[in-house]
């Protein structure tokens, strides 16, 4: 494949990305930031453009992974299962995650912290459940723990309750049956026997049926 480069032409859908022509013919696309290196006349051997393909290769999948993390923050986990989805080889993958770290844009506390609050405000459950679904996302225990640290089950399970429990009270259900709904409704958002047994005393107590 090796040749003199004859033409470099920006790509129609992609301004980003250079199509480079050896001896006349189309040879291979490349990310502008690396094409801005080349000139035409230029001799390129094989070993060059294996070089300039693996570094396209590597930016691509950069790119992809700063996509990703922009959406929403994300582990280190996360990332690397994305890119060897993707096709990113092991090396490529450690290259990125680094260089995601050194631009602050992946760090496992400050993810754990976020998702924590985001999971609090949106979808709360129990702070044993919490833990369960960081851990499935690679995250370690220290960096879970503190993350974890405000969370107040009491306090999230009757938030829940008070959420559910006119529903429940619409419904012609009977007191027990409305009692056992809410407390299968608890327990499935991970909260154990005891603090159920507390919030629903207090949501029973606290939430009377309309005559």
């Amino acid at each position: 494949m090796a040749g003199t480069i004859t033409k470099l032409h920006t790509q129609k859908n992609s301004n980003s990305r250079v199509n480079v022509y050896l001896n006349g013919e189309f040879a291979f696309g490349l990310a502008l930031i690396h094409a801005l290196w080349l000139k035409i006349g230029q001799d390129l051997d094989d070993d060059d453009i294996t070089r300039l393909k693996s570094a396209d290769s590597l930016e691509m999948a950069m790119q992809r992974a700063v996509g990703f993390v922009a959406y929403r923050p994300r582990s280190v986990l996360e990332v690397k299962r994305r890119l060897k989805k993707a096709g990113a080889d092991d090396e490529q993958i450690e290259a990125i995650v680094v260089r995601l770290k050194e631009a602050e844009l992946l760090d496992d506390a400050t993810f754990s912290s976020e998702w924590v609050e985001s999971r609090l405000r949106s979808r709360p459950r129990s702070k044993r459940m919490m833990a369960w679904e960081l851990k499935a996302k690679g995250i370690d225990g220290a960096a879970a723990s503190v993350a974890l640290a405000q969370v107040d089950d009491d306090k999230t399970a009757l938030e829940l309750a008070r959420k559910r429990w006119p529903r429940l009270l619409a419904s012609d259900l009977t007191p027990q049956e409305r009692k056992r709904k809410l407390s299968d409704y608890l327990a499935r958002n991970g909260y154990g026997y005891e603090v159920i047994q507390t919030v629903i005393r207090e949501v029973s107590k606290t939430w009377i049926p309309s005559t």
